[in-house]
């Protein structure tokens, strides 16, 4: 038995949580767990919002496609990647100057800082998500947080290089709480040895198999098949163009100009 797997494969996202408040006693060891995750070069290049005011709560629920339940979890962590910091550490230790004396170039953050950074807040997050299943708190990912970039940096008091990548909210499990496993792709279709490889349609086709069967053929968008269908609910989706808009605003800020 290995209990670190169990919790790994146990957990679901959890949507429907316990009516009562997550003890400070277990906030404090899911936050430690959180900041003990790898980061690039031990620079912790994120920041953690913890959400409890029920006002904040419910503006989120709204602002990442009216999700109710976003407003009833009793705590929500949002996960920012953040070169704000050190950038501001920068220019109060002179490196502007520095660098002109030794001939560097003193550059904004640019697009990869901002990967770099996004890496570093999701490990961060996974390792809360896992700390909180192993205190019977349950999570869910919210990847929408990332839209509406413009109200979000304003209700938050965002800066500008700082950009939220996902949310969690976290509550405990109710009694009884019945665990629906959702089924993953094969290894085979996701693990490669030593190099990646392109699929072929035949091998897509099994990897999509049991999906395809979620396909309804009297569906609202008039697809033909689950590909299309899913395009349609997602990919193509008002939400996924407001997340790519929301980017693109985002990215102009980490442009690597010159300070």
């Amino acid at each position: 038995m290995n209990t670190v797997l169990d919790t790994i494969h146990n957990r679901v996202s959890l949507r429907k949580y316990a009516d009562r408040p997550i003890s400070d006693e277990h906030m404090d060891l899911i936050l430690d767990a959180a900041i003990a995750a790898p980061t690039a070069g031990n620079q912790c290049l994120y920041s953690i919002l913890m959400i409890r005011d029920p006002k904040t709560k419910e503006a989120l629920s709204e602002s990442c496609d009216f999700q109710p339940f976003i407003a009833k979890a009793p705590v929500i962590l949002i996960f920012a990647a953040d070169q704000q910091k050190w950038f501001d550490y920068f220019s109060a230790q002179g490196v502007k100057a520095f660098a002109k004396h030794t001939g560097m170039s003193f550059e904004a953050p640019q697009e990869s800082d901002l990967i770099l950074a996004c890496e570093d807040a999701l490990i961060a997050a996974q390792n809360a998500v896992i700390a909180a299943e192993s205190l019977g708190i349950g999570s869910c990912y919210i990847g929408d947080i990332m839209e509406n970039y413009e109200y979000h940096k304003e209700l938050l008091g965002l800066e500008d290089w700082v950009f939220p990548v996902c949310m969690l909210c976290l509550g405990y499990y109710e009694p009884h709480t019945v665990r629906v496993q959702q089924k993953r792709f094969k290894r085979e279709f996701l693990v490669f040895e030593e190099r990646y490889r392109k699929l072929t349609t035949e091998e897509l086709e099994r990897m999509f198999e049991d999906k395809a069967k979620e396909f309804v053929e009297k569906n609202r968008y008039g697809a033909e098949n689950f590909a299309q269908m899913f395009y349609a609910r997602k990919t193509g989706a008002v939400f996924s163009k407001e997340m790519a808009r929301s980017v693109r605003v985002a990215l102009k800020k980490w442009d690597g100009r010159k300070l």
